[in-house]
């Protein structure tokens, strides 16, 4: 039987409360994220090199990795005392973790003590997170009139990808404001300082909010389950269900989500040496014009299923990641830039380090350049001089950095991470009705929240680690860490194509 809304909350209240909360929590989890470049430099040592960025990625990763524990622990705890209260707790948490983030001293302040603070606060924010996006979820489908539920839900869909846009959005803008050095040495804080505002009008709000009707049906009905854990994971046809979730949909969904909005952001910026700035205004372009198809996919989900639209989101990635990101190369190498004709160039600016325990030292040699199509770069040279006047120096091979594109170039990439957002939305658009439907409401949110947050958490959020680590190793090349993301797609679209059923609404 249909339930009915409570006459103080109105489906759009429902989701607009439980939407902007799940919206900051996901924007205090990624701006960790989005300044790992800087917060690397930060919290270790001046001469860690690239182990320092492997190292700060690891911390990142390391908030997935709780995420299915922060799942279980809030979720037996939101099919006990209710969903509303548990996700308020979790809001707080995340926010404070966040804050706190901003506050941390860098590594000449304190030492190894400062990255074991962020690898501590990080994992407040997976357990946070993990307990959060279950709850709002599992709250707007029991409000979602029968019929309708991939469309009301695909808006709490929406906030992963906003909250990434506005984490963007906001360190673009706080680093034009205060400029490139200032941002460098402090002003990276501010956008994990400001988190804590958002938290407090997001708590506001979701206070006026009531509990979920068929939760307080249950409860009004004294049928509310008493061990959530044991009922999920002790029940065969549960347990199935929850492992069906998990390597059917949510782990092949995970990798996609991850790759086409964090990797591309790493890849543009680490790989590509795309400018701090340019390869964020390109990022907010294509997520800006993506996002509305979360809602397109999760409408239409509700007519024709939800396994065929996750599935062929799924594929698409699978057979064109690795030309969408050799495009992303070959737009942007050495000699494509060398073949456009030179418009003007800085004097050259000449550094030169000492070499510990030798009396040779490092000489760098940088200068910008601007190109007749519009794009610049910085072309910076590394020689070794040496002491002993008869051995000769070998020029080496200069490497171009900070690259801004040219119009054409920058529309073309901005399309190229809008259709990794396209396969995004597919996959992500329609799973939150698809996994509610999946489970009973007395331990629904126990039983989804931890096939997603294993699958989206661990799988997805580890692919810009994992994908980083495999290019580092001998032999790999650029393209390398793509088949992480792709193989573990592969196998999720297999064994969803077999076992999953389209029309499966085993729960209202």
């Amino acid at each position: 039987m249909p339930i009915s809304i409570n006459k103080n909350n109105s489906i759009i209240q429902v989701i607009g409360a439980s939407s902007l909360g799940t919206l900051i929590e996901w924007y205090d989890f990624y701006i960790f994220g989005s300044l790992s470049g800087i917060i690397s430099k930060h919290l270790f040592p001046d001469d860690s090199g690239v182990s320092a960025l492997i190292s700060t990625l690891a911390i990142f990763a390391a908030g997935f990795i709780v995420r299915p524990f922060g799942a279980l622990f809030f979720g037996r705890l939101g099919d006990i005392v209710g969903r509303k209260h548990t996700f308020l707790l979790t809001l707080i948490l995340m926010g404070g973790s966040t804050f706190f983030i901003g506050c941390i001293p860098s590594y000449s302040q304190i030492g190894y003590a400062a990255p074991i603070i962020a690898l501590i606060l990080r994992l407040i924010q997976g357990l946070a997170l993990g307990g959060e996006y279950g709850g709002a979820a599992t709250y707007i489908a029991e409000y979602a009139p029968l019929g309708k539920r991939g469309f009301y839900t695909s808006w709490i869909q929406t906030t992963a990808t906003l909250g990434l846009f506005l984490s963007l959005g906001i360190i673009v803008f706080t680093r034009s404001t205060l400029g490139e050095l200032t941002f460098y040495e402090w002003g990276w804080r501010i956008p994990f300082l400001i988190s804590i505002l958002l938290v407090i009008v997001s708590v506001y709000i979701r206070l006026k909010m009531n509990e979920s009707p068929l939760f307080s049906k249950l409860k009004s009905e004294g049928k509310i389950s008493t061990n959530p854990l044991k009922e999920s994971f002790q029940n065969k046809m549960n347990f199935k269900m929850v492992l069906l979730a998990l390597f059917g949909a949510t782990m092949g969904q995970g990798v996609i989500w991850y790759t086409g909005q964090f990797y591309a952001q790493s890849f543009l910026e680490n790989t590509v040496l795309l400018e701090f700035n340019e390869v964020r205004y390109i990022m907010i372009w294509a997520i800006l014009l993506g996002t509305p198809f979360f809602i397109l996919f999760g409408s239409w989900s509700d007519r024709v299923g939800r396994k065929w639209i996750m599935l062929s989101g799924m594929l698409l990635g699978i057979i064109s990641y690795r030309s969408i990101y050799q495009t992303f190369l070959d737009k942007t190498d050495f000699a494509s830039f060398q073949s456009t004709t030179l418009v003007s160039s800085t004097q050259p600016i000449l550094k030169k380090i000492p070499l510990k325990g030798t009396t040779d030292s490092i000489l760098i040699t940088s200068l910008s350049k601007t190109l007749s199509d519009g794009s610049t770069f910085k072309e910076i040279k590394k020689d070794t001089l040496y002491s002993n006047a008869k051995i000769q120096m070998n020029p080496s091979i200069p490497i171009c950095t900070d690259k801004t594109l040219s119009q054409s170039t920058f529309i073309w990439f901005v399309f190229l991470v809008f259709i990794q957002i396209i396969f995004v939305t597919m996959v992500y658009g329609p799973i939150a009705a698809f996994l509610v439907e999946l489970f009973p409401t007395q331990i629904r949110y126990t039983s989804m929240s931890l096939p997603y947050h294993i699958g989206n958490g661990v799988f997805g959020g580890l692919v810009p680690f994992i994908a980083t680590l495999i290019v580092s190793y001998p032999g790999a090349d650029k393209l390398s860490g793509l088949w992480y993301p792709i193989g573990v797609a592969c196998l999720s679209l297999i064994i969803g194509t077999l076992y999953i059923n389209n029309n499966n609404k085993k729960y209202e």
